[in-house]
């Protein structure tokens, strides 16, 4: 018996409430809609089973890959041989004097109408970004001239031992796309926000407006990690695509969107493999015309 088959049986043995799944299809756990299977899956729906999940895996020498909304990441074709922990489960969501209290794994666009439904301003730049909260945390992710940096308070994460912290904001390493969580030692399993009173009617047509502005310039209907570069300093990602001629340049079925160049969208049938080659033939293209380097980023899980 290997390590993830000796973790399987001692967790459905101890935690016989964890939906666990060997083999799991990654396709299905990423808004590219691509990837081989993982080897385990957890999906705690409790903090409580996160940490005894995290614990019993470090007994077997095994660090878990922490999983959102699987919106910024590639997983090979070949798969993942490890243990992945979803932390969709971990969803509930509270206020009180204006600071929202959420767990990690409660989408975006729910944090934002969470808010609203309070009368709080600050999270209507989260609305539209398709993934979790945890996940926004560990990128700081942004939008419209918003990000986490500017209204968090505090963040509650797991170690992979299975030692629980409240982590300060200003403690968190927060910069562009990176923070402390960023090198997946921990799981965000909480975040607290400071907003502030706002008019509901004015919130709402914010998100509306920030809603139709996506649709109108990003690839919504396909499949895709969002902005697949990183923004080189003094440039945009985008745009240096576009100057190249590449909006539209496609490997198998994967493409540099039509719409917006800084998107690589899955038109059918795409593979990890067209897409790391897709993009590895824009980044080249772009450094000989351009001298500049795109990073990517979407991670990459192998």
């Amino acid at each position: 018996m290997d390590r993830f088959s000796a973790l399987a049986t001692e967790l459905k043995r101890t935690l016989p409430g964890l939906e666990l799944r060997e083999e799991e299809p990654m396709r299905g756990h990423t808004t590219f809609r691509v990837g081989g299977p993982a080897r385990l899956m957890a999906l705690p729906g409790s903090r409580k089973e996160a940490a005894a999940a995290v614990r019993a895996a470090a007994e077997k020498g095994i660090a878990p890959f922490f999983l959102g909304n699987g919106s910024n990441l590639l997983v090979s074709d070949a798969g993942y041989e490890g243990f992945v922990l979803k932390v969709s489960g971990l969803d509930r969501v509270w206020e009180a004097n204006r600071r929202l209290r959420a767990e990690s794994g409660i989408s975006l666009a729910r944090l934002a109408r969470a808010a609203l439904g309070r009368g709080l301003t600050g999270l209507e730049f989260a609305h539209g970004i398709p993934g979790t909260l945890g996940g926004a945390v560990v990128m700081n992710a942004g939008a419209y001239g918003g990000e986490m940096a500017q209204v968090l308070v505090s963040v509650t994460a797991l170690d992979l031992d299975g030692n629980i912290q409240t982590i300060p904001a200003e403690h968190c390493g927060l910069g562009y796309r990176k923070s402390i969580f960023s090198d997946g030692q921990r799981l965000v399993l909480e975040a607290r926000f400071q907003l502030e009173s706002g008019d509901p009617d004015a919130i709402r047509a914010r998100m509306d407006e920030l809603a139709a502005k996506r649709k109108e310039k990003q690839p919504l209907e396909y499949p895709s990690a969002g902005s697949m570069f990183k923004r080189p300093e003094g440039y945009f990602a985008a745009a240096l695509i576009d100057q190249c001629g590449l909006k539209g340049f496609s490997v198998g079925g994967a493409q540099v969107s039509e719409k917006h160049a800084g998107f690589v969208v899955n038109r059918g049938g795409a593979t990890c493999a067209d897409v790391l080659e897709l993009v590895r033939q824009v980044q080249a293209r772009v450094q000989e015309q351009t001298g500049v380097a795109l990073e990517m980023e979407v991670k990459v899980l192998r």
